[in-house]
């Protein structure tokens, strides 16, 4: 049960005084919210400001700086309307201070509104941006416009929030404050000498300062109040990874102790020999499955190092024990391409596998689901489709999570709920720096791989601007006539009015018109499964030879003879993503191009993430960098996936902090495993307020 003290928080944004249903909606499009039905009160707590406007800065009209904001104090000298008929030229109001005169510019503005707002001769405070033209000051629409009289209506410092299209910062700013106003005394759930240690205020001190800067020192990740929420934010999510594992390790794991001969004959018909980082993983994984405890190690691979091959190795020992493994794959595209993979390596040791995936349907889903009943099938390879509750396995000893952080923790402990509890592979292709690992998976164990395949060439970058983007279609004509094939990937799937980015579909008509129809095809999210994998074969088997594409591609497909890689409007990709995509290529044994398209210009950032990746091919390093320029969020895919897209805590800001929380997280559980004592109780809270609950249910059912 949610302790009564945090209801008021609970309750819906739309309980706020002036949200309807409309400020409702954007309300929870800007807090990440994917159902309006689910935005709390809570949600705007945690939407914190970015910057602030100080209007305390009062110069006078002569000392204001072009482009500043600030307090203008003077008295209204005279009404200039635009001539009759002439409505698009703007409304003037001059403005007098003793050191000179301000234009107030106003476009499209009723004359008798002004004349109420400003009478002639009347003293008033303006605020906005100053701009000077020939000499003379300009204002256009003040921010502010208040009789002196009544200064105190005014803000001096106002926090700007980062807002969505159709929310105004006016309501944003007046749910912000109701939602403010509704914060109760909670228990304190840090340790004290922390507190003093660190100089935290409460949290509730701490919110109300969050959202009431003084100045810019609040706004800093830094501040006593943002390290104090972001210390919060770190401990929800270590306790709860905390209690999600010790509700994993409380089921003993079951050891798999074998020679290791069906993984020897995979690797005597391999084409050639694994490299010392494979061998490495595969020995760390048979050793922590032989243990009593389960394993649980995240395995991480840059783009085309071989993880695919561990995990087969991996899978084939659970099966020399007499059991089952399961491969679970994010998207289906990927499972039936591990399979296609796995298991012509596997049916040559005379090892069974099937694949299952939302699309299998009818009568083959029942054989499929009975075979993994009875044990014939061992391994099975799918998507989430292998955890729902139909499907029963006769003896799973080993299961491995491919792309862990499209699945929430919450998604891999569902197997443990089926009362199962096999050993555990996370694997990933987006190299994680270790802050991110600890803040993402709690204390795992992680193994690396760290070189590439032997035969693998490297890829050629390059960054070409989009003006010359005939020369690159060019190449690409003489490319596929010699019978090369190639990938175009952009950002967006059709055409809309809020973007100019090329969008998949009018690139697809542009590039067939001159490439041929039949050489070009185009796969994108929206496609049916079905008509995804019947492009993609075509592309495999050669029947196209240029694939436009969104970033479904950037995930694992593998046609090795795809040499070249075109990425339109590469400034607007992460780099992890960026780094993603051109391992699409350089899969062979030819050398590839990555060909990154940009419209400049450039912003400084922008500019030195595609320098890093056109001077660098080492992920981990690319991962490093993409950290420090874009923060956590993003490199983990999108923030909204909420793995460890944090709210208010930056792992490039508060690293100390999370190394705290995560030795905290381990103390209190040591100590109060149920979470009953007081402090155990106040943690309760914590996991609550940000929505960690999932983590609570294990505490009871376990």
């Amino acid at each position: 049960m949610r302790p009564t003290v945090l209801d008021p928080l609970f309750a819906s944004v739309s309980s706020l005084p002036g949200v309807g249903p409309k400020i409702a909606e954007f309300i929870a499009r800007v807090t990440n919210r994917e159902d309006v039905e689910d935005c709390r009160v809570v949600d705007l707590l945690f939407h914190a400001p970015y910057s602030l406007i100080d209007r305390r800065n009062r110069p006078g009209i002569a000392f204001a700086q072009e482009g500043q904001i600030v307090t203008i104090e003077g008295r209204v000298d005279r009404h200039m309307p635009p001539p009759p008929g002439r409505s698009s030229q703007p409304y003037r109001v001059m403005l007098r201070d003793p050191t000179g005169e301000l234009a107030l510019t106003f476009f499209r503005a009723k004359g008798n509104w002004l004349e109420k707002s400003l009478p002639i001769d009347e003293t008033v405070l303006v605020s906005g941006k100053v701009d000077w033209f020939n000499g003379r000051a300009s204002m256009v629409h003040p921010d502010f416009i208040v009789k002196a009289s009544e200064a105190e209506n005014m803000p001096l410092v106002e926090p700007i929030y980062p807002l969505t299209a159709g929310l105004s910062p006016k309501s944003l700013r007046k749910a912000i404050e109701g939602a403010v106003a509704r914060m109760p005394d909670l228990p304190e759930w840090a340790d004290l000498p922390l507190t003093q240690r660190q100089g935290f205020p409460t949290v509730k001190e701490a919110f109300e300062r969050l959202h009431d800067p003084r100045d810019a020192a609040d706004i800093d990740p830094q501040s006593p109040a943002r390290r104090r929420l972001a210390y919060d934010e770190l401990l929800a999510g270590q306790v709860s990874l905390a209690l999600v594992r010790q509700k994993v390790r409380k089921v003993p794991g079951q050891p798999i102790r074998v020679k290791g001969d069906l993984a020897a004959r995979i690797i005597a018909n391999l084409p050639f020999s694994p490299t010392n980082s494979q061998r490495q993983a595969v020995e760390d994984i048979m050793k922590d499955m032989a243990g009593e405890d389960r394993m649980l190690r995240l395995l991480q691979g840059d783009v085309g190092a071989g993880k695919t091959l561990v995990a087969l190795l991996s899978m084939a020992a659970a099966v020399e024990a007499g059991g089952q493994a399961v491969l679970m794959a994010p998207t289906e595209i990927l499972a039936r391409q591990h399979f296609a993979t796995i298991s012509k390596l596997a049916s040559a040791v005379g090892i069974t596998v099937d694949v299952l995936t939302g699309r299998t349907k009818g009568k083959e889903r029942t054989e499929i689901v009975e075979r993994i009943a009875s044990g014939e099938a061992q391994i099975v390879i799918g998507t989430h489709a292998l955890f729902q509750d139909a499907v029963n396995y006769n003896n799973l000893l080993l299961a491995v999570v491919d792309e862990q952080h499209r699945f929430g923790v919450h998604q891999r402990l569902r197997l443990t709920a089926k009362g199962i509890s096999p050993h555990m592979l996370v694997m990933t292709a987006t190299p994680i720096p270790r802050t991110l690992v600890l803040a993402a998976f709690g204390d795992m164990d992680v193994s690396k791989l760290t070189e590439k395949p032997a035969g693998r060439k490297p890829i050629q970058t390059v960054t070409i601007p989009t003006e010359r983007i005939g020369d690159v279609v060019g190449r690409l004509r003489s490319a596929v006539s010699e019978g090369k094939k190639a990938y175009w990937i952009c950002p967006l799937v059709e055409e809309s009015d809020q973007s100019e980015l090329m969008s998949a579909e009018e690139r697809h008509a542009v590039l067939a018109r001159e490439l041929g129809e039949r050489n070009v095809g185009l796969v994108h999210g929206r496609m049916t499964g079905p008509e995804k994998d019947a492009v993609m074969s075509a592309f495999k088997n050669g029947e196209i030879r240029l694939l436009v594409a969104t970033t479904v591609v950037e995930v694992g497909v593998d046609v090795p003879d795809a040499t070249i890689m075109v990425i339109e409007h590469a400034e607007r990709f992460g780099l992890a993503q960026l780094h993603q995509l051109r391992g699409r290529v350089g899969r062979g044994a030819e050398a590839s191009t990555c060909i990154l398209l940009y419209k400049g210009p450039l912003s400084e950032t922008g500019h030195a993430r595609l320098s890093i990746l056109r001077d660098s091919e080492d992920g981990f390093l690319i991962a490093e960098e993409d950290l420090k320029l874009r923060g956590e969020g993003e490199l983990l895919g999108t923030r909204q996936s909420g793995t460890p897209g944090f709210r208010i805590a930056s792992l490039e800001a508060h690293a100390d902090l999370l190394e705290v929380a995560r030795k905290d997280a381990a103390y209190l559980l040591e100590r109060d495993q149920d979470l009953t004592t007081e402090r155990g109780e106040a943690i309760r809270a914590l996991l609550y307020l940000h929505r960690r609950d999932e983590a609570i249910r294990f505490l009871r059912a376990g």
